[in-house]
């Protein structure tokens, strides 16, 4: 394999695994926090992406950058709604109750997805500063790949800073460990589990938003990507930020170099990988046991 392949290969493993990792940050996020399990997490990845198109249509020039901002902090209060509204009596409940409840709001918010956009497949042009591609070592690497990359990356060091460097990381991390106490010394336990939830939509709808002018946008990428969140989710440990990263990059390079490699049997590795961890390690590579 020559250099150009490498570094091809390389972009490749970072970018899915970047994109990845905003969606299973999101998701394990919660998890760690309300040890709630969120089939419907991929909900807000599509309606991030959704809202994207639908403001880049409207806004010509800027659209893209007006959505990146925007779109995001409109599935938050989403998130949020829902937090408040409908998930908040489930902490307490079993993980298979959760599921199910989940799942329920993903066919709700799939068949709202579906009266609201339709069946067509949407997308959206990159803007012009991040068109086109160089040349690196002998390969073509897109531009638009490295801003995806460097998005993650912020994404990572933020939520290390939010959660190692801050008090409202370390209200989070006591909300997990002992709940009762932290409410007697005066923190609203509800209003930080509610701003989690809303963290980590903000976190799915965000990486909807980039990956819009990438893939395309339609009805089951909710589905989609909450399996693949799920897998990496699992892998790393749920519950876990840095169990996050490294799953999204175990499965970025087995993924890629899958395709490159065996593209029939690409899928099956990501699914033999996750059943290998859960024989030997059943809370993941970063997680910890159930108390």
């Amino acid at each position: 394999m020559d250099s150009g392949s490498i570094i091809t290969n390389l972009i490749g493993i970072l970018t899915t695994a970047g994109t990845l990792f905003m969606v299973a940050a999101g998701l394990t996020l919660v998890f760690g926090a309300l040890r709630l399990i969120n089939i419907a997490h991929g909900s807000f990845y599509m309606y991030g992406a959704y809202f994207a198109t639908t403001l880049s249509a409207h806004l010509a020039g800027a659209g893209f950058w007006v959505a990146l901002v925007v779109c995001p902090l409109a599935v938050a209060v989403m998130g949020a709604l829902v937090e408040v509204l409908v998930l908040r009596r489930l902490y307490r409940r079993e993980h298979l109750t959760q599921l199910l409840a989940t799942f329920a709001l993903l066919l709700i918010f799939a068949d709202i997805a579906l009266r609201l956009w339709g069946k067509d497949v949407r997308s959206i042009k990159p803007p012009s500063a991040l068109s086109g591609h160089f040349q690196f070592a002998g390969a073509a690497v897109p531009i638009y790949n490295l801003f995806v990359i460097g998005v993650a990356v912020l994404v990572a060091v933020g939520l290390w800073a939010l959660m190692s460097r801050t008090k409202l990381g370390w209200r989070i991390r006591a909300v997990v460990d002992d709940p009762e106490v932290l409410a007697s010394s005066g923190t609203n336990v509800p209003l930080i589990l509610t701003g989690v939830f809303a963290l980590g939509a903000l976190l799915a709808g965000l990486s909807g938003v980039v990956i819009a002018p990438q893939q395309a946008v339609q009805p089951g990428m909710d589905a989609e990507i909450i399996v693949a969140a799920f897998i990496v989710a699992v892998i790393g440990g749920l519950g876990s930020i840095v169990g996050a990263a490294v799953g999204s990059l175990v499965i970025g390079v087995v993924e890629t170099l899958g395709a490159v490699w065996t593209p029939s049997w690409a899928s099956t590795f990501i699914y033999a990988l996750m059943i290998l961890v859960l024989a030997i390690r059943p809370w993941g590579l970063f997680g910890e046991a159930e108390r």
